[in-house]
C-alpha cells in the first residue's frame, strides 16, 4: 500500500458522518479526508476550543465552503453520552456512518463521574454505549457503517470478568490493552447482532503513529513517546484504514472484521471468542444501566 494514500475514489458525498476524537492525530486526518470528499461530518469533541482549532484545520484543507460540525460531550460520563445520542436523533434525520475514535490511557488508576475506571469507561462503555443509542438512527439509514478503532495492543490481553474495575490490578499498558480486545469483542458481536440489518461493524488497528497520544502522563511518557516517534506513521498514514472501511465501496459488504492496512487479518484468540464477546455485551449493557 502507498504511503498517506487518503486520495483514492471515494464517493462520501452528502452522507452523514459522526466521529469522535477528531480534534488531532488520525481523527482528524480521517476527518479531513472525508470532508475533502464531501461529507457531512459531525465532530464529537470535548470542548469547543479544541473543536474550532480542528474545524479551521479540516477547512484550509478542504477547501472553501466545506467545513464540520460539532457537538461537544465528556465521553467519560454515562449522562453525556446519552445527551449526545438524543442532540444526534434531533439534529440528523440519518447517521451513515459511526466512527468510534476517541481513546486515551492513563498512567494511574482513575474513575469516571460513574464511578468506573477511567480508560475502560473511555475507550470500551463510551462506544458501546454511543453506539447501542444509535443502532435505530443507523437501521433507518441503511446501508450504515460502525467503524471502531482497536490497537495490537489488545495482542496478550484478556478481559479481568473478575475484575473489570481494575480495584485489585492496575497497570496502564495492561488496562490499555484490554480496552482494545474489548473494541475486537464489541464489534464481532455487534455485526453478529446486526446480521440482516444492512449495517456493517468492523474495527482496525491504524498502527504506531505520531501523534499527541498517551502526552498526558506526565514526562516519562513524554519522553518516550518522542523517543518512538521517528518509528512512527504520519497520522495520514494512519487514517488511511479508518477512511478506507468508513468510506471505500470494497469495504460496504465486510462486516466483523480486525483489519491492518486496508487488510482483514486475525486478531489473538482471545479476540475470536464468540462466548467472550456475548459475556462482555451483557457485562457491559449492565455497566451502562441497559
Amino acid at each position: 500500500m502507498k504511503e498517506d494514500n487518503l486520495n483514492e475514489p471515494r464517493d462520501v458525498t452528502g452522507k452523514r458522518i459522526i466521529i469522535t476524537g477528531a480534534t488531532n492525530g488520525i481523527g482528524l486526518a480521517a476527518a479531513k479526508a472525508l470532508v475533502a470528499d464531501g461529507a457531512e461530518l459531525t465532530m464529537i469533541a470535548r470542548s469547543q476550543e479544541r473543536a474550532g482549532n480542528a474545524v479551521a484545520v479540516i477547512q484550509a484543507a478542504a477547501g472553501a465552503g466545506k467545513t464540520a460540525d460539532v457537538l461537544t460531550a465528556d465521553l467519560s460520563s454515562q449522562a453525556a453520552i446519552r445527551r449526545l445520542a438524543s442532540e444526534i436523533e434531533d439534529r440528523y434525520s440519518r447517521v451513515d456512518v459511526l466512527i468510534n475514535n476517541a481513546g486515551a490511557i492513563f498512567s494511574h488508576r482513575q474513575l469516571s463521574v460513574d464511578g468506573i475506571e477511567l480508560t475502560w469507561a473511555v475507550n470500551h462503555l463510551a462506544p458501546f454505549l454511543l453506539t447501542t443509542l444509535l443502532l435505530d438512527r443507523l437501521k433507518s439509514s441503511a446501508p450504515a457503517r460502525v467503524v471502531t478503532t482497536s490497537s495490537d495492543a489488545h495482542l496478550g490481553a484478556k478481559i479481568p470478568f473478575d475484575d473489570l474495575n481494575a480495584d485489585r490490578r492496575y497497570k496502564s499498558f495492561r488496562r490499555y490493552g484490554q480496552s482494545k480486545l474489548a473494541n475486537i469483542l464489541f464489534t464481532s458481536e455487534l455485526a453478529r447482532r446486526l446480521e440482516g440489518t444492512g449495517i456493517t461493524a468492523n474495527c482496525l488497528h491504524p498502527g504506531l503513529v505520531a501523534t499527541g497520544f498517551n502526552r498526558n502522563n506526565g514526562s516519562v511518557m513524554k519522553v518516550a513517546m518522542s523517543l518512538i516517534r521517528p518509528f512512527s506513521r504520519t497520522p495520514a498514514k494512519g487514517a488511511e484504514t479508518l477512511v478506507w472501511l468508513a468510506a471505500s465501496p470494497e469495504a460496504a459488504g465486510i462486516t466483523g472484521g480486525y483489519f491492518v492496512d486496508e487488510r482483514q487479518q486475525m486478531p489473538s484468540a482471545a479476540a475470536q471468542d464468540a462466548e467472550t464477546a456475548k459475556r462482555l455485551w451483557q457485562v457491559s449493557e449492565k455497566q451502562v444501566g441497559g
